[in-house]
């Protein structure tokens, strides 16, 4: 389970196998080629066979695309990645901050008398590509379906995944497949439409009530599905995945090589979701294809009662695990201990409980300058040693039976300086606004997010990244269509659970972000309360202690004191029956009224 701690390519190779790759380009006479992050089943996570844009480029980052052309190439990258990109292309790639600056644009100004700019359509969503020909009409740049360039010069490329798929209990899924299957049909047939096209991995996992391993911490099996009216699935998987599960009645297991066949011989109206739908099933469809939302995503992201039950119980454990690490980590002098030993203990902590079945994404520990990228991954290169006056980000979880958590504290390495624990009191405080918040009913994420940047703001000061993301039960850490980012207008609703995790970066110096995960369920009543306006709140699942050493108690306001000690008091009577003598001696020391 330990990672590896390997790059998947140095910036050294990235300039030979540039020049092979627009060495394919004039073989077949285009003038750029796009190579995203992405597979065809259009999830965030990839295997390692469709990591083309980390092989080509060097760039590890979960997001972002290249687009190559004869003299430059450029790697599109959000907030996120503006430091990490830098240090892991060649100068050979031209970092190109995006989406401030749209591909369009970009190819606008590069090829400014036009040209043919192939992609591989299995690789691109159809609403990406819509928007992008839109975009370029009467540019004279013509986007263009062909081969995959890069798998021509991938010599040694790995095989699609195979592993074995399991079953999901119902004690943890909380509704059986049928049920589920037969009331997205029925909103198939009340919309008129004939099938839906599903190939993001977790909306068939959580429909079929399935989980597999073909993608690294996420637990899923890479496949397609056709929903039809009558409430009948044709999968489309390799068998030998499947050799140990027991498909219901109403799911036909077919080859994966005949989904495009099966596609072409729909009838009627067929819902897709033009976000994630590769561009080459829209393209079969034609004029069938009805764009609306995955029918899977919003009963997905609303938890039931054993999904949510199944997240606290999870968040218990995993929080025990955290404090062992913690305590053992406070307990070690600075200088002694490196970010990838913090790494090892951690994950070491959590393999502890037999439950767990992998890391829910690699383990961000960074210290000093690297805290301060944001999705920064621990190399054998890059590993730091953790030194007196650094600031630790820590952001791991954990992928268990009964749920998927994801938690972040930043830690102080011996004595922090002032500016390091005003900035982190103000992201606390963020946090803590977020996390007491009660508001009406119907409101998105885009209307809440900016409660957790502003004591940032009043400082001059903010973060490039959402505030938070929504989480699956069992499933993908990074889980739609439910964001707190001021780009989401995708209503909260009862039962979502997602991220608080705001924070502040200074590049070079040092990094802070507060994560915990949250849960949307409706607000106690108040006696002042409108009767007839229906009110939400949350509930926290994370429990872990905040680093006392960090926080400036001059700047709280009463009720945040207040809410710090209640969550410590309640962080140290759910976990300390779980710990070792010495982290619960810890636990107490660390968690005393401000």
């Amino acid at each position: 389970m330990y990672q590896s701690f390997e790059v998947t390519a140095r910036p050294e190779q990235g300039p030979a196998r540039l020049a092979d790759l627009r060495a394919e380009m004039a073989r077949v006479g285009v003038d750029g080629f796009l190579i995203p992050r992405a597979d065809a089943h259009q999830g965030e996570y990839v295997p390692p066979r469709d990591e083309r844009l980390s092989w080509l480029t060097g760039f590890t980052g979960s997001a972002g695309f290249c687009v190559a052309l004869e003299k430059v190439a450029g790697v599109f990258i959000d907030g996120r990645y503006r430091t990490q990109v830098k240090q892991q292309v060649a100068d050979d790639f031209t970092p190109v901050p995006w989406p401030e600056v749209s591909l369009t644009d970009w190819l606008k100004e590069q090829l400014p008398h036009g040209g043919i700019v192939a992609y591989d359509p299995w690789l691109h969503a159809a609403g990406q590509i819509k928007q992008a020909e839109a975009a370029l009409k009467g540019s004279g740049i013509t986007l263009k379906r062909s081969e995959n360039l890069v798998d021509q010069i991938w010599s040694d490329q790995p095989d699609a995944p195979k592993a074995p798929v399991i079953e999901h209990p119902m004690k943890f899924a909380g509704e059986c497949a049928q049920d589920k299957t037969a009331r997205l049909a029925k909103g198939l047939r009340d919309a008129g439409q004939s099938a839906t096209v599903l190939t993001l991995p977790d909306s068939i996992m959580w429909l079929l009530n399935i989980r597999g391993s073909d993608v690294a911490h996420n637990p899923v099996a890479l496949g397609f599905a056709i929903l039809h009216e009558d409430a009948q699935i044709d999968l489309f998987m390799h068998a030998e995945k499947l050799s140990t599960v027991d498909l219901p009645d109403f799911v036909r297991l077919q080859d994966e090589s005949a989904f495009i066949l099966h596609v072409t011989q729909l009838k009627g109206a067929v819902l897709v979701d033009m976000a994630t739908v590769p561009q080459i099933v829209a393209d079969e469809l034609g004029d069938q294809m009805v764009a609306g939302n995955d029918p899977c995503a919003l009963p997905k992201a609303r938890k039931n009662a054993a999904e949510i039950a199944g997240s606290q119980a999870a968040h218990i454990r995993d929080g025990a695990a955290v404090v062992e690490t913690l305590a053992w980590l406070d307990a070690q002098a600075p200088g002694t201990v490196s970010e990838i030993d913090v790494v090892k203990h951690l994950e070491s902590s959590r393999r502890d409980d037999p439950t767990l079945r992998e890391i829910s994404f690699d383990t961000i520990s960074g210290t000093g300058p690297n805290g301060a990228i944001i999705h920064y991954r621990v190399s054998e290169e890059s590993n730091a040693t953790l030194e007196d006056g650094h600031l630790l980000v820590l952001d791991s979880g954990g992928q268990y039976l009964d749920g998927t958590t994801d938690i972040t504290r930043t830690l102080a390495i011996g004595t922090p300086g002032q500016d390091e624990r005003s900035a982190y009191t103000r992201v606390l405080q963020g946090m803590i606004a977020v996390s007491q918040l009660r508001w009406p009913m119907g409101l998105a994420g885009r209307d809440i997010e900016a409660f957790g940047r502003a004591p940032l703001w009043q400082a001059g000061q903010d973060f490039n990244h959402g505030l938070g993301h929504g989480v699956g039960a069992y499933l993908s850490v990074h889980e739609g269509p439910q964001r707190l980012s001021r780009l989401s207008d995708v209503a909260l609703e009862v039962g979502m659970i997602l991220s608080n995790e705001p924070g502040y970066y200074r590049e070079g110096a040092f990094g802070i972000r507060i994560e915990n995960l949250i849960v949307v369920k409706a607000a106690p009543s108040t006696a002042s309360a409108d009767p007839e306006r229906d009110m939400l709140s949350w509930k926290t699942l994370t429990y872990a202690p905040l680093e006392p050493k960090l926080i400036d108690v001059a700047l709280l306001a009463p009720n945040e004191r207040n809410w710090i000690n209640s969550y410590h008091s309640e962080v140290r009577q759910i976990l300390s029956p779980r710990l070792s003598s010495s982290a619960k001696n810890w636990l107490d020391r660390v968690t005393q009224p401000l």
